[in-house]
Formats: structure tokens, C-alpha cells, sequence
């Protein structure tokens, strides 16, 4: 089923918004020109940073003893990661010998879609027709269906424990004859299924709270028929509701997972018995752990592709926040167009057009300034570039006919 919401704008709540428009495009062009700009600079900074550390790691084949001449360091080193602490869950009975214990909450919850088409009215009004639609599935967090559109599906959600996500890790993770810092115990993954073996006094416990619950399932009214079992325990998961095969809202699904002691390699600045992270001249903290055995090479090489990957992406984000933001500052010329549908559909293009060329010329400009003080050579080439493209549309852009006649012929 879907719910249908209307609503109409007049022209002057459609200048109105474009005013608004103005100030928040304007936040995102600033915004956007500071991100490149800043976003370069890091790019050059880390690049910089991960070559300096590389250029001072030592590679160690072994840490089963400490070696005091490598105190202030940075090191490369391979060994097993082990630990004898035992993490807990005592609401799950769930206990494990492990590096971490991750409990993972979803919730079978409502969740709204919806849809809008746009009618441009004669007059420079507008009316939106809105489509509001809803469907069950799995969600990380629980929805407020309070604020649904479809007064049928308002309050809809609820869950029938409380209960959250948790993450627990061990407080002495050894490494040879080192110990590995929180920053490194917490990067190891938590990818190991942990079996659960639910007690008889918590399997009491959540039926009871689940029962009581003002939606949850009730007891038969047959003293003597079997009530269906409301907690389920299967492998890794425990799945509080009737029917984990026929989910219902309300439902949730708990699994544990867990990062047992295996090989991990590490880059780091060997501070006594543990590590820290090497300090760049450019104050970069490089540090790095990799599950399983992986050379220095291949690390640092891991660490650029996912610096160059990241800046690629902020680049995206920034050349988009700059060409939206333009079409934003610039929106209210469509708006007063829209007085004639036709018309401002003609002028809304060559808007979008024109902002959008403007806005990748703008945001090459200032990528190159940021190269041109971080890196003049890539910098310069990159500014030439920007300058032609300008000077190529400059050429391609049509020229205004002369108000000038030609001059008489002479007969």
C-alpha cells in the first residue's frame, strides 16, 4: 500500500525558497573549494609521511626477545598476535578466549521510501505529489515510525528487548615479547563466528521480558497447550521472536563474532616493551597493522593505494559540493523564469549547464593552487591546463550579434 501527500507552492514561496537557496549554496561552494584545497594538501602530506616512515623502517625477522638498540625505532615485524584474557557476555552466557568480542544487533523494523514528481504550474507555481511507501526488512538501528507520513504505519515499530550493540577487547595482546597498544588490538578484525550456549536462568529472563512486553506474544489461554518458544538459539545467533523463518516486526537477530589470536604484521616506533606511532616531519601519525604475514613493501603499498583512493573520492565530493553550490546561488534565475513552465525549463538546463562548467573549471583551479604550493611541478602543468579550458570555452561560447550595420555597398 502506498500513502500520497500533495503539495502546492505558489510563485512567491518559490522565490522565497530560492533566496534560502542563495545562503545555503553559498555554504556549500566555500565548502567545497576549502575541501580540495585542503584535501590535496593532506594527499601530499601523507604521501610524504608514508615514504618518510618507509625510509626509516627497519625490517625485523624476529621479536621473540626485545632488542633495546630498537627502542625509538619504527619497525616492520611479523608474529602472532595471542592473548589469554577471556571476554564476556554475561547476558548471553557467551565467554571466549579471544583478541575481541563483537556483539551485532538488527532489528526487523518498518522502514519509509518515498518518491516525489514535480508539476510546474502556469503562474510560476508548483505542486509536488509525494509517494510514501513501506516495507519490512533487517535495520542496524531501530526506526521512530512516530514521524511516518501514512498514519497506519505511524507508531508501527517497536523492539521487544532492549538491547545493543557491544564491543569488547582484551587488555594484554602479546606479540613476541612485546605487547601491542589499544590503537593496534582494536584494528584486528572480529570476523570469527562465536557459538553461543544460552543458560537456562537467561533463556528465562529474555522469554520473561519478551512476554511482558505490551506487544510481545502472549500465552496461550490453554493452561494446558504449549506456548511457542520466543528465544532462538542457533550457531552465532540468537533470535528473540517466534519464527526466525517468518520475521516480524519487533524482532531482533544477536550474533557474536570475535578476533581469535592469529599472525598480524606490524609497522611501528618500538617504545619500551610496546608501540606507538611514528610522528612525520609534517606531524602525520603512521602506524599499521595487517592480519597475517605481510611484508613492509607491501604495507606501505596498501597505505598509498587507500591515501590515493580516499583523495580521489573528497575530490568527487568537493567538485560536487562546488557545482551544486553554484546551481544553488544561481537557482533563482530558473525560479523567476518558472512564471512560463517552458521557460524556465529552458532556462533551468542551460543553468545546470553553465554552473556545472563553471564549477569544474573552479574546481581545477584551486586542485592546482593547492599543488602549486605543495608541489610547483604538478602544480603549474595543472594551472596551464585550467587557464586553456577557460580560454576554450571562452572561444566555443556564442558571440552577441553586432548592433553595428555593415557598411553601404558601393555602387
Amino acid at each position: 500500500m502506498a500513502y500520497t501527500e500533495t503539495t502546492t507552492t505558489s510563485y512567491g514561496g518559490r522565490l522565497s525558497r530560492s533566496l534560502k537557496g542563495i545562503v545555503g549554496g553559498l555554504i556549500a561552494f566555500i565548502a567545497g573549494t576549502a575541501l580540495l584545497f585542503w584535501n590535496e594538501g593532506n594527499y601530499v602530506k601523507t604521501y610524504k609521511a608514508l615514504n618518510e616512515a618507509q625510509d626509516a623502517t627497519i625490517a625485523v625477522d624476529s621479536v621473540a626477545e626485545r632488542d633495546p638498540a630498537l627502542n625509538g625505532k619504527v619497525i616492520h615485524a611479523s608474529a602472532r598476535a595471542e592473548t589469554e584474557d577471556i571476554l564476556r557476555d554475561p547476558a548471553f552466557d557467551v565467554s571466549v578466549n579471544a583478541i575481541s568480542l563483537q556483539r551485532s544487533v538488527e532489528y526487523y523494523q518498518y522502514e519509509e521510501r518515498s518518491s516525489t514528481t514535480t508539476r510546474d504550474k502556469i503562474g510560476g507555481g508548483e505542486e509536488k505529489v509525494t509517494t510514501y511507501t513501506y516495507s519490512a526488512d533487517w535495520q542496524s538501528e531501530p526506526i521512530n515510525s512516530s514521524e511516518f507520513k501514512d498514519p497506519k504505519y505511524q507508531g508501527s515499530n517497536f523492539t521487544l528487548y532492549q538491547v545493543q550493540d557491544q564491543e569488547q577487547f582484551a587488555k594484554n595482546v602479546s606479540f613476541g615479547a612485546y605487547s601491542l597498544p589499544d590503537f593496534f588490538i582494536e584494528s584486528i578484525p572480529a570476523n570469527e563466528p562465536v557459538d553461543v550456549t544460552l543458560g537456562e536462568e537467561n533463556q528465562r529472563k529474555l522469554e520473561e521480558a519478551i512476554r511482558q512486553h505490551p506487544r510481545g506474544p502472549r500465552l496461550p489461554e490453554d493452561t494446558n497447550a504449549v506456548a511457542p518458544a520466543v528465544v532462538h538459539v542457533q550457531a552465532n545467533t540468537v533470535y528473540l521472536g517466534e519464527n526466525p523463518s517468518a520475521p516480524k516486526v519487533g524482532d531482533l537477530r544477536i550474533t557474536f563474532s570475535s578476533a581469535q589470536p592469529q599472525d598480524v604484521s606490524i609497522i611501528g616506533k618500538v617504545n619500551g616493551s610496546t608501540f606507538g606511532r611514528y610522528v612525520a616531519k609534517s606531524g602525520k601519525a603512521i602506524s599499521r597493522l595487517e592480519t597475517g604475514i605481510v611484508s613492509a613493501e607491501e604495507m606501505f603499498a596498501h597505505a598509498q593505494a587507500e591515501n590515493t583512493f580516499l583523495t580521489w573520492i573528497l575530490r568527487l565530493v568537493g567538485v560536487v559540493l562546488v557545482c551544486v553550490g553554484l546551481r544553488g546561488i544561481f537557482g533563482i534565475l530558473e525560479a523567476i523564469a518558472k512564471v512560463l513552465p517552458f521557460l524556465g525549463d529552458i532556462v533551468g538546463v542551460g543553468v545546470s549547464l553553465v554552473t556545472g562548467i563553471i564549477g569544474l573549471a573552479w574546481s581545477l583551479l584551486w586542485i592546482a593552487i593547492a599543488w602549486l604550493t605543495y608541489r610547483p611541478l604538478i602544480g603549474v602543468p595543472l594551472l596551464v591546463a585550467d587557464v586553456a579550458l577557460v580560454i576554450w570555452l571562452k572561444k566555443k561560447a556564442p558571440k552577441a550579434p553586432s548592433s553595428t550595420p555593415p557598411p553601404a555597398a558601393i555602387t
